[in-house]
């Protein structure tokens, strides 16, 4: 870290914080995921090592890209690129963002998820704070944990997620973008359910009755 100025604090998540740093050399700006005490935690060392072999695996200009990886003091060290607001940003000041607009951060978004597919990667996490988007329009999707919790991921959750399905596969990623696009043209979130049971219901009340299989996965 001692080639790196820290500016501020991004976000936290469930194993680890996001920092937003400066690079002393060189200026670039990056985002550092600094992950909880690795080389102690069984399931945070696990976590983080299967992280950084996906993310080494997906190099897309719609991806956040892995720029670095380094352990210190039994804590490992992702530099990302840095990316100056998400998609949760504007939709939280603009509302809709207008069909040419939607238009161009779909096409990114679909981008990205078709490349984690033909890696036989299911992203399971699409959501508006997962996309990054440059000042100058680029967006990037994030392919690992999220930068930040929000409680509302539920509201672009597919059925089968909703009711703990095991067998869930690219279709989930499908059903987000849908939520995501329906948000981005009219403003509001497509399905904002207050708990799963809600979610569902939200669901069924536009599309009608799920198919039973779903069902029979709820405890």
């Amino acid at each position: 870290m001692e080639r790196y100025e820290f500016l501020s604090v991004v976000g936290i998540g469930a194993y680890g914080k996001v920092m937003k740093c400066r690079h002393r050399e060189s200026g670039q700006i990056v985002a550092i995921k600094k992950f909880l005490e690795t080389e102690e935690d069984r399931l945070t060392r696990k976590m983080a090592l299967r992280e950084i072999r996906v993310l080494k695996k997906l190099r897309h200009d719609n991806l956040v890209n892995l720029l670095e990886v380094f352990r210190k003091k039994k804590r490992f060290y992702l530099v990302f690129e840095y990316m100056s607001h998400t998609l949760l940003h504007e939709l939280e000041q603009m509302g809709g963002l207008g069909e040419e607009r939607s238009r161009r951060h779909l096409f990114q978004i679909v981008r990205a998820i078709d490349f984690c597919h033909e890696n036989n990667i299911v992203h399971r996490d699409v959501k508006p704070e997962n996309v990054l988007i440059s000042n100058n329009g680029i967006l990037k999707l994030c392919a690992n944990e999220p930068y930040t919790e929000y409680v509302a991921t539920r509201w672009y959750r597919a059925p089968e997620l909703l009711v703990g399905d095991s067998k869930y596969g690219r279709p989930v990623d499908i059903w987000a973008i849908g939520c995501i696009l329906m948000e981005m043209l009219t403003g509001d979130p497509l399905f904002p359910g207050d708990s799963d049971l809600d979610q569902l219901h939200r669901i069924t009340l536009l599309l009608g009755i799920l198919n039973i299989f779903f069902f029979s996965h709820v405890p």
